[in-house]
């Protein structure tokens, strides 16, 4: 088996780790979509909660005001009963005491008339609230429609750029060297999809430690690929340095 360019091979896996970063890049942003729309809805659903507590309260308030007129009701039925039995009466002393037992239910009656006029007003607010609020949100939800389809149509544009630079990244590959691309697909998964960086003003571009001249002289001799001593990232250099 005859042994492969270093030089060719290097250039080769350039192209590559140019194809490796896109499709890392990308798949980064893939890995995004289903945040972002976690995101989008959530602060949608929070505003969708603050709608249906006021609805709710608008209820609570509405019952409320149901519930003393029930009492108020209860209380002119009581007044008529009242007055209809002072005729009946054979004494002076039943007498007061049955009209001062009606002055009471009326004293009763407008408290609960009070409390009346006071829940009404509040329906009266809570409905305007309300309606305020549905229009708040109708337009929220056309805002969240609208992000929520732009992200899924980037979704769709960054599939199709993934299928596209994965095509290309399989060309490629074919043209790597086995054993050149087996060691620079291990190192690929384990750093982050960087697996070969240049050396430049002396320095790992992966991790940016100091090269020593004796390794950067290695690099220049091409008879095996030269690795950084601190990251283990494939090292290269620049046509011409």
């Amino acid at each position: 088996m005859s042994t492969p360019d270093i030089r060719t091979e290097l250039i080769k896996l350039v192209e590559l780790q140019g194809l490796d970063k896109k499709i890392f890049e990308l798949n980064q942003k893939k890995e995004e979509v289903p945040l972002i729309l976690e995101r989008l809805q959530k602060a949608f659903e929070g505003k969708k909660a603050d709608y249906k507590t006021l609805e709710s309260n608008l209820q609570k308030t509405q019952l409320q005001q149901k519930e003393k007129e029930g009492d108020l009701n209860a209380k002119e039925e009581g007044i008529k009963k009242s007055q209809s039995q002072l005729g009946a009466l054979k004494t002076n002393k039943e007498y007061q005491a049955k009209l001062a037992e009606i002055e009471s239910l009326k004293a009763d009656k407008s408290v609960i008339e009070e409390e009346i006029l006071k829940l009404m007003d509040e329906v009266e607010t809570a409905k305007k609230a309300l309606d305020e609020e549905k229009k708040i949100l109708a337009g929220e939800e056309k805002i969240y429609n609208e992000e929520k389809r732009a992200v899924e149509e980037q979704a769709k544009d960054i599939e199709a750029s993934l299928q596209a630079e994965q095509g290309k990244r399989q060309i490629a590959a074919a043209g790597v060297d086995k054993k050149i691309l087996q060691a620079y697909e291990h190192i690929l998964h384990g750093r982050g999809g960087v697996a070969l960086v240049k050396v430049s003003n002396n320095s790992c571009e992966g991790c940016h430690m100091r090269v020593p001249h004796q390794v950067i002289n290695e690099i220049k001799m091409y008879n095996r690929l030269i690795t950084c001593e601190n990251c283990s990232r494939i090292l290269y250099l620049e046509e011409g340095e």
